[in-house]
Parts: structure tokens; C-alpha cells; sequence
């Protein structure tokens, strides 16, 4: 872990940390020229499996993901999520289901939603050599629909509150954080206080990094929640070529004459014979 520390903080002396998400080694190919850390999130429940939580996601959906993000990742941080129900039950289930997803995955780090009630459970992993990246804020896991996610730190008690969760994982040891759907001043406090690198997804510019789902970025929903910014509408361009294969079909122009394979006449005269 004192790697990817080390990495981290001699990246921020220049610049913000860039991060995306992956969920298949062709996504993956492409953000590791970009980003310094690529999370394979438990949002796959709904941008992959069309889940409107990510509550559903299991220990072998992350697996497998994981495992196909890997093969496209050479030079970036590969963090996978871990799902709800396989690490905030008891310490001795989340080391033993932490173990079995870096074995399977040779990812680098996982991450875990919750602050205080779960920092027992981030110094366990720690000690045994799993970094952990952590997530306060918005936790999703604890949420039952994407309609009822909501910003915080709007009270006082809230703010006390995401701040404890932050003093609780760096003591724990957790190597970064990610901070999601707060108010931009409490952000800005965050990364003011924290002494572990400040993720954020919804929070500020000014945390020491950004993090989006990358199907959020591409624009393939046709809607997204407001700290989204699209960088391209792919469902339009993907509906645009759909339309034009569907047109080629109906109209007998595809497949055409460089789609096909043909044969030289006395090559088919010798398979007939």
C-alpha cells in the first residue's frame, strides 16, 4: 500500500488524479492511457445489468469484471468495489471475501462504502496487506433506488457526521477516499482537512480528484444525475449506425460485395470434385 501512496502523492504534486470506471477490457484498454485509477464499481448493477440499485450485485459479478478489466490494465490502479453483503457483516467475512477477490483479480485495492461503523473492518484488511480506498458520503449500498439518492451536508449534523467518517478511515488506514453527492463547501473542507487524497463525484473541484461512472460520461443514458458532465452522446451515435444497418438489411445493400468471401472458379471446381 505504501506504493500506491507514494504514486499518488507524486501525481498531486503536478496535477488532480483522473478516474474512471470499467467494466470490460476494451473500456478498460482505452481509460488506462488516462487514468491514474480505475474502479471497477458495483454501479455495473445498473449500467450493465439494468439494476436501479446497486444492492443486487454480487461477490462474482465484481469478480468477473474485475478479472476482465484487469486484462486491459497495465499502468493504472485497479480498485474493485466490494457489494453489499460480503465485507460490513463482520471483519473475519469481509477479510475472507477481500482475500478470495485479489486472488481471482490481482487487483490492486478494493473499496468499501461506510466511515465509522466500518473502520474495524478497514484495519483488518489493512493489516493483511489489502489497501482499502474508501467511500463517505453518498453510499449507494445504503440506498434503496437511484430516486431517492440525495445531496448532503446541508445540516449541521450531517457535516459532523461526514467528517467523523473521514477522520475514521484515514486513522484506519485507508489510502484515499472517495466523497460523493455533498455540498461544494463541505467538499472543499474535506480536502482541506483530510491527509489521504479527496475522490470526488459530486463534491468540488477542488478535491485532489475526479471520479464518474464512464457510461455517465459517454452519454449513453438519456438521463444522468447533475454533477454528470457528458462528453459525448454515444446513444445517439449508436442509434444513428443501428438505423443505418437496419436500412442496409431491409435494402439489400448489406452485406455488399467487400463483406462477402468468394471463391476463384477452379478453387470451387476442386472442392466440389
Amino acid at each position: 500500500m505504501e506504493e500506491i501512496k507514494f504514486h499518488l502523492k507524486k501525481i498531486l504534486k503536478n496535477r488532480p488524479l483522473v478516474c474512471l470506471t470499467a467494466n470490460n477490457i476494451y473500456t478498460a484498454e482505452i481509460l488506462d492511457d488516462y487514468c491514474d485509477i480505475v474502479l471497477v464499481g458495483d454501479s455495473l448493477g445498473m449500467v450493465v445489468y439494468g439494476e436501479n440499485t446497486t444492492n443486487k450485485v454480487s461477490l462474482d459479478m465484481m469478480i468477473n469484471h474485475g478479472r476482465a478489466v484487469r486484462k486491459g490494465i497495465k499502468k493504472s490502479i485497479l480498485v474493485i468495489d466490494m457489494p453489499k453483503g460480503t465485507y460490513e457483516k463482520s471483519p473475519l467475512l469481509a477479510l475472507k471475501n477481500a482475500k478470495k477477490i485479489k486472488k481471482l483479480t490481482n487487483c490492486d485495492a478494493l473499496k468499501l462504502e461506510g466511515g465509522s461503523e466500518i473502520s474495524k473492518i478497514i484495519k483488518i484488511l489493512v493489516r493483511n496487506k489489502i489497501p482499502v480506498m474508501s467511500h463517505i458520503g453518498l453510499q449507494p449500498q445504503k440506498i434503496p433506488s437511484k430516486k431517492k439518492f440525495k445531496v448532503l451536508g446541508k445540516s449541521d449534523r450531517g457535516v459532523r457526521k461526514i467528517i467523523k467518517d473521514l477522520k475514521s478511515v484515514e486513522k484506519a488506514g485507508s489510502f484515499s477516499v472517495v466523497l460523493e453527492s455533498v455540498t461544494e463547501n463541505l467538499a472543499n473542507k474535506i480536502n482541506e482537512i483530510s491527509e489521504i487524497p479527496v475522490i470526488g463525484i459530486g463534491a468540488s473541484k477542488k478535491c485532489d480528484g475526479q471520479i464518474l461512472v464512464t457510461e455517465d460520461l459517454l452519454g449513453l443514458f438519456n438521463r444522468s444525475p447533475k454533477f454528470v458532465k457528458k462528453y459525448e452522446n454515444l446513444r445517439n451515435k449508436i442509434t444513428k449506425a443501428v438505423k443505418r444497418y437496419y436500412k442496409d438489411v431491409i435494402n439489400g445493400t448489406f452485406p455488399g460485395k467487400n463483406n462477402v468471401y468468394k471463391w476463384r472458379y477452379s478453387e470451387k471446381i476442386n472442392y466440389l470434385n
